[in-house]
């Protein structure tokens, strides 16, 4: 089974570009910062991988995801290689994208982005999204769960 699960944050806006032919295809090229779980002093904090969604999610990636948006992926890893100009071979590994999603809500996204020197894009999308309908969060708090508001309390069915 070839089944691979990330998150992270995008490193740069996407790269998209569309496939020649009568139904052109929107290939979008992306790299998520995966952080590691455990660190050694000299070692990096982060992992650097390479992530490419085709068709409706190449166009999803093209209008919605930006740099530092934190997303979850799910997909396949697929290696290749090529010759470059040089004469040499060149191996790659790439995550083709099945699923991609928003892993914060717009308003921890402008947070992360405001004050992270992130900018938001021009469209307003600066990573995630809020459903209509759904109330906000309150704020995240600092282990990583964010609160849940009052007013839904009884609503849940484990409370």
């Amino acid at each position: 089974m070839n089944k691979v699960i990330l998150m992270g944050r995008l490193t740069r806006d996407p790269d998209v570009r569309y496939s020649q032919g009568e139904a052109p295809m929107a290939v979008a090229r992306y790299t998520l910062a995966v952080d590691r779980r455990f660190r050694r002093d000299s070692d990096q904090t982060a992992d650097f991988i390479g992530c490419v969604a085709f068709g409706k999610s190449g166009e999803f990636a093209e209008k919605y995801l930006r740099k530092g948006t934190k997303v979850v992926v799910t997909g396949r890893i697929q290696t290749g290689s090529y010759t470059n100009q040089e004469g040499q071979k060149v191996y790659t590994t790439d995550v083709v994208v099945e699923d991609q999603e928003f892993a914060e809500s717009k308003a921890a996204s402008e947070g992360y982005h405001n004050g992270g020197g992130f900018q938001q894009g021009a469209d307003g999308y600066g990573g995630g999204f809020q459903p209509a309908g759904k109330p906000a969060p309150n704020a995240a708090v600092g282990d990583g769960f964010m609160n849940i508001p009052d007013e839904i309390d009884e609503e849940l069915p484990f409370s």
